[in-house]
């Protein structure tokens, strides 16, 4: 009889077992007896580690004050008392224990608390005893582990002292649209609440100010056809590659611009329409309606084509087309220019040229490549393009790129881009209804809502201090008055220094420099009750620091960095002071005043997407003049044959042409019989300089040897999608108030144009825009 088998015992293996059907995959011939497995405990040296403790110190203040001081003040541009200054030294201490310097974890805290300042006030001084400084700390020290600061997934913390103010309010959570990151709904920091609207009801809340270097990179996808975040962080040394990127993606934005026009869409009930150039600038039924690379010309001898590429100048000196395939030497002997007299045409931009092919076997082009039928995609095509007729690409307006309240009727498309957001503030389809809905509640269509700008503000010139007086006592409200109102934002643009500064020049060294914003101050001083309602905006130029050391006042590389904090202090404390004057320290009705020292060129917005202003210090009028080239007038019979062919179609579009454009001037002349015949000289250069500008879309549409760019940089020069104004301060342009396809250009002029010179002392010209109705003014008094 058998024995009893032990529970844990192994049953004993059969002899004759099956045998493994795939021995491949390791399968094993006689089956694995099971077996008890005991719990497996790890051993004390593979334990988790405990939470790592910080064993606090005694910070004196005076040692992290230098520490404080590099953070804070130079960093930040902020101001620390003592109070607050004891508070980050025991907060450090307690914190960061003995590590605070060696391992740098006192400069990651003070940065951090630096940035969550800035974001929840508006304060220069920071304050160590009020709420909001006291809520940043007790919220930074629920996310510290051993002295290191554990981010959240945004990278950065959402500081406020009121749970329900617009700093705390967390981001929309939309996960389908998070991964995009040219759509602007992840960096909104709103929610769908009525009740936290009601918080922000001062429109100034609502008013942003983009520097250059803050501005989001954008590249358009010619395959994806729409624009994504560029994935290369922007560098002042990049590689010598993206100074052909860089015009690339001006072809792009134009080429996709153009192709969705109207014109250039073939109707599907009709194959044969076509459309070509005439002499008011738009475009009517004609020989074709489609863009010829210039690569496709080979072998088309004699053929009409409508060319889209760049003027450029070949090695030889010859005027060259360019597109992405190749390069064409150009014959303009007898184009005429669309309009005549109303746009500049300069190397660097990108025009339709409609014009006939012609081949050249017997000599070299003059481009100075081999023969006709040698040429090749990528180089000089043989042979030569004899121009009809030249013209800028046709503007499109913003509603058509973004949509919104009003868009196109005329679009057969809709908006092209409504979903990207191409500032960081949002993008229209996102954010768009509900910035209208704000905009509807803040904004009373009775009061105005203006933005001030003045440029050329020379303070080394007296005369220039008294018309700045003479510009801020104009916006002093009545003492009787129940409500004031004071404008938004007041924009002071340079040259600051009539004279290139730290440049060698006797006078304008860098005590002097200072010196003139000192004044200044003296002189925003007797204004405390203005300043402390309002935002001053102050925009470099040439003369200013620190570009002006090195270029001696020549065209410094665009972008430029803002004016140093060493030389503005003094304003910084007068606009502070001035707030402690008017508001004190109990409840405020509104946001208080605001200095903001920005790059040039910048951007302007308000109310998110609804509004955007671009802002560029430049002397764009001569560079224009200098480089711009010149056409051979008709001779009389011809141009009258040439009159005699228009239609009347035609003729209603060189109508609607002249009217599209609106001209405000400081003293407009009198409107005659001949107006369209006999414009005003400054009617002109004001149309000219905006229809070129608006169609180039691009602020600065010249080589790099006329107009020096930051590689990097050059996408905060584009004007797409059109803003709604754009502000070109130009001391030799005539002051103009221009509106053309829905944009508001505007030049200021100097603030005091003969320098004291001619007229009277304290006589101002500045520029006024009224933000709700998207309308300027040039005002001069004094």
């Amino acid at each position: 009889m058998a024995s009893a088998r032990r529970p844990d015992q192994p049953s004993a293996v059969p002899n004759n077992p099956i045998p493994s059907s795939s021995p491949a995959f390791g399968t094993p011939v006689h089956p694995i007896p099971p077996r008890r497995v005991a719990p497996i405990r790890a051993p004390p040296a593979l334990q988790p580690a405990a939470k790592s403790t910080v064993l606090p110190i005694l910070l004196p203040p005076a040692t992290l004050r230098p520490l404080a001081f590099r953070t804070f003040t130079k960093k930040h541009n902020l101001t620390l008392t003592s109070s607050t200054l004891q508070a980050l030294a025991t907060f450090v201490g307690r914190q960061c224990g003995s590590g605070w310097r060696e391992e740098g974890l006192a400069e990651k805290v003070l940065e951090e608390v630096a940035k969550s300042w800035k974001k929840c006030s508006s304060q220069v001084i920071v304050d160590g005893e009020g709420d909001t400084f006291k809520t940043i700390l007790k919220t930074l020290e629920g996310s510290m582990i051993g002295g290191r600061i554990v981010l959240s997934r945004q990278g950065s913390f959402n500081f406020a002292s009121d749970p329900n103010s617009p700093a705390a309010r967390p981001l929309v959570n939309r996960p389908a649209l998070e991964s995009q990151s040219s759509f602007g709904i992840s960096s909104l920091e709103v929610e769908e609440k009525e009740e936290e609207e009601d918080l922000l009801k001062d429109p100034r809340e609502w008013l942003k100010v983009i520097g250059a270097f803050d501005q989001p990179k954008l590249v358009y996808n010619v395959t994806q056809r729409h624009f994504e975040k560029s994935n290369t962080k922007p560098s002042l040394f990049p590689d010598p590659s993206h100074k052909t990127e860089l015009f690339r993606q001006r072809y792009h934005i134009v080429h996709q611009r153009l192709l969705r026009n109207e014109i250039f869409q073939t109707p599907t009930f009709s194959a044969a329409r076509s459309a070509s150039l005439n002499r008011t600038g738009s475009i009517t039924t004609g020989s074709t309606n489609t863009i010829t690379p210039i690569a496709n010309l080979l072998g088309r001898n004699g053929s009409t084509h409508l060319l889209l590429g760049m003027l450029t100048v070949s090695p030889t000196g010859a005027l060259s087309l360019s597109d992405l395939t190749g390069t064409i030497a150009l014959d303009l002997q007898h184009a005429r220019p669309i309009p005549e007299n109303g746009a500049y045409f300069a190397p660097g931009m990108i025009v339709l040229v409609d014009g006939s092919y012609e081949e050249d076997y017997s000599s070299k082009s003059a481009g100075g490549s081999s023969l006709g039928g040698q040429g090749g995609i990528g180089g000089t095509i043989g042979g030569k393009f004899i121009g009809f007729s030249v013209g800028h690409p046709p503007c499109e307006r913003r509603t058509t790129t973004l949509g919104g309240e009003d868009p196109d009727k005329n679009s057969l498309t809709g908006p092209a881009f409504g979903w990207t957001d191409f500032l960081g503030v949002g993008s229209e389809r996102a954010t768009g209804a509900r910035m209208a809905r704000i905009s509807s509640k803040i904004v009373s269509p009775t009061s105005p809502h203006n933005i001030v700008i003045a440029s050329d503000l020379h303070l080394d010139i007296p005369s220039t201090l008294s018309a700045l007086r003479t510009l801020l006592r104009t916006y002093l409200p009545d003492p009787s008055d129940q409500q004031p109102v004071y404008p938004h934002a007041i924009v002071l643009m340079g040259n600051f220094s009539s004279k290139a500064t730290l440049a060698g020049v006797p006078g304008a060294g860098s005590i002097e420099y200072k010196e003139h914003f000192d004044g200044l101050a003296s002189v925003l001083a007797d204004f405390q009750q203005l300043i402390a309602h309002t935002t001053l905006i102050f925009v470099p130029g040439d003369n200013d620091a620190w570009p002006s050391a090195f270029s001696a006042g020549a065209a410094a590389p665009f972008p430029r960095k803002p004016v140093p904090a060493l030389f503005t202090n003094r304003i910084r404390r007068v606009v502070a002071e001035a707030n402690r004057e008017v508001w004190g320290t109990g409840k405020k009705n509104g946001k208080e005043g605001d200095v903001v020292w920005t790059s040039n060129p910048s951007r302007l917005s308000w109310f998110g997407v609804k509004g955007e202003m671009a802002i560029m210090r430049d002397d764009v009028m001569s560079r224009l003049h200098r480089t711009s080239m010149r056409f051979g007038k008709p001779e009389q019979g011809q141009e009258r044959d040439e009159e005699e062919m228009l239609d009347a179609s035609v003729a209603q579009a060189v109508e609607e042409s002249q009217d599209a454009m609106d001209v405000d001037l400081p003293n407009p002349p009198p409107r005659t019989a001949q107006q369209q015949e006999d414009i005003d000289s400054d009617t002109q250069t004001a149309r000219a300089i905006t229809r070129t500008l608006l169609s180039q879309s691009h602020l600065s549409p010249f080589p790099l040897s006329a107009r020096p760019l930051h590689w990097d940089f050059a996408h905060t020069l584009n004007l797409y999608p059109l803003p709604t104004s754009v502000v070109i301060a130009d001391s030799e342009a005539p002051a103009f108030v221009v509106k053309y396809c829905g944009c508001t250009v505007m030049n200021p002029g100097p603030i005091d144009e003969s320098g004291g010179r001619g007229r009277r002392e304290g006589r101002a010209t500045w520029v006024e825009f009224d933000v709700a109705k998207a309308v300027g003014v040039v005002r001069a008094e004094g």
